[in-house]
């Protein structure tokens, strides 16, 4: 076997491995949103307890997100995965034996949030995008993006027949055996990733920071990004639920996440490949005004099992399309060499919004036993990112275009 084959098998080893990682890590976070009501039945518990924990868990994955790229960037990704993979682990056995709410908002809060900031999907697509040719980039990062939430199709069964048999507190036993998978096969990523990564750089990592700071492209993306946080997330924790308070039983409720995961597939893929034909700030503009068209729908007629399947099954293929074409415009900017901190900041915004729709939503229902404010908010913060989105920059800055040629 000659050098560019080694090469490229190792390639693909290691964006494998990264798929894995991804899929356990996003199928592990949407799954929680099955927990909210037994959790908070069996605790005593108002929704907005866990809704909190939940909240916190999306907001320390967004502030520590810079950090772990940044060591990624700088070490190599395998040991910042590796640790990841570790306290994900330990949050998820601690959040089991969790009885007031002090506990569950450490360890489902801080603890979880801090281990998927360093082996949750945003780390994974900056590990893929740098692995991929300019020309494949968009692509694998939305096969990457798409291929995560085969781990949501494959976990929530899981959860929800652990949940419905043992109870919560054993079903996120069960999420935290899985969980530990992502440790070893992040050694494997740690042993191969420097010989394919290589640790080369035109410029300083503080000096890519304060150029990215200083670019106004950079800001509106960032901005953008909170809405996705706001709408996928509240979506997420709060559906289940949403649903099961209007008549729907809980087994469609789980199937409605699990058609928006197989859905998801799809529309990742597409964005992807899109976005290596198209330009990606309009492909988002248009995500991001589909998304509140069909809220809207959503909202405007009663609630049956046909419709929550419909909502789940649009709502799905415009899920996670963003990733790809938001991290894209990053890479594209930027360049690829410190996209895992670069995206980082980014996904920080994202984990803000999450953050807002999650306890925002649990908040206002426990105040006005509705969530009809919140789906508002959604439509009005989708139309806004939109509009954001044709406005940006995303021609590559002059260091990059001097690089190319």
């Amino acid at each position: 076997m000659d050098n560019e084959q080694r090469h490229n098998k190792q390639v693909l080893m290691i964006f494998f491995a990264a798929l894995f990682i991804a899929a356990i890590g996003f199928g592990i976070r949407q799954s929680f949103g099955l927990f909210m009501r037994p959790i908070s039945i069996d605790l005593g518990w108002g929704r907005e307890i866990l809704s909190l924990a939940l909240a916190t868990q999306s907001l320390m994955i967004g502030l520590a997100a810079p950090l772990s790229g940044a060591l990624a960037d700088r070490w190599g990704p395998g040991r910042v995965i590796m640790g990841g993979g570790a306290l994900f682990t330990l949050g998820m056995v601690l959040m089991s034996q969790a009885t007031v709410p002090a506990g569950m908002i450490v360890s489902g809060g801080l603890l979880t949030g801090l281990g998927l900031s360093a082996c949750g999907l945003p780390l994974m697509v900056s590990v893929v995008g740098r692995l991929a040719s300019d020309n494949r980039r968009s692509l694998w990062m939305g096969l990457i993006t798409g291929c995560a939430t085969l781990g949501q199709v494959a976990l929530l069964p899981v959860a929800q027949g652990t949940i419905s048999a043992f109870g919560w507190s054993v079903g996120l036993l069960a999420l935290a055996a899985c969980a530990a998978l992502i440790v070893p096969l992040a050694a494997y990523i740690g042993r191969t990733s420097d010989m394919v990564l290589g640790k080369r750089a035109d410029i300083p990592l503080r000096a890519a920071v304060l150029e990215a700071r200083g670019h106004r492209g950079y800001w509106l993306l960032t901005a953008g990004f909170f809405v996705c946080g706001f709408q996928v997330l509240f979506i997420a924790a709060h559906l289940p639920a949403y649903l099961v308070d209007r008549g729907i039983d809980a087994s469609v409720a789980a199937t409605a996440l699990g058609v928006i995961a197989v859905c998801n597939m799809l529309g990742s893929w597409c964005s992807g490949w899109l976005g290596g034909h198209y330009r990606k700030k309009y492909l988002l503009s248009g995500l991001y005004t589909c998304r509140s068209l069909v809220i809207i729908a959503f909202i405007s007629f009663p609630v049956s099992n046909l419709s929550v399947l419909l909502f789940a099954g649009a709502i799905g293929f415009l899920w996670l399309g963003t990733v790809p074409l938001t991290s894209g415009i990053v890479a594209q900017v930027f360049g690829p060499r410190y996209m895992a901190t670069l995206y980082g900041f980014v996904y920080l915004s994202h984990q803000l919004g999450s953050f807002t729709g999650i306890w925002f939503g649990g908040w206002l229902f426990d105040v006005t036993g509705s969530y009809d404010g919140v789906w508002l908010v959604s439509i009005a913060l989708g139309f806004a990112a939109a509009a954001l989105h044709v406005t940006i920059d995303d021609e590559p800055i002059a260091r990059e275009a001097a690089a190319v040629a």
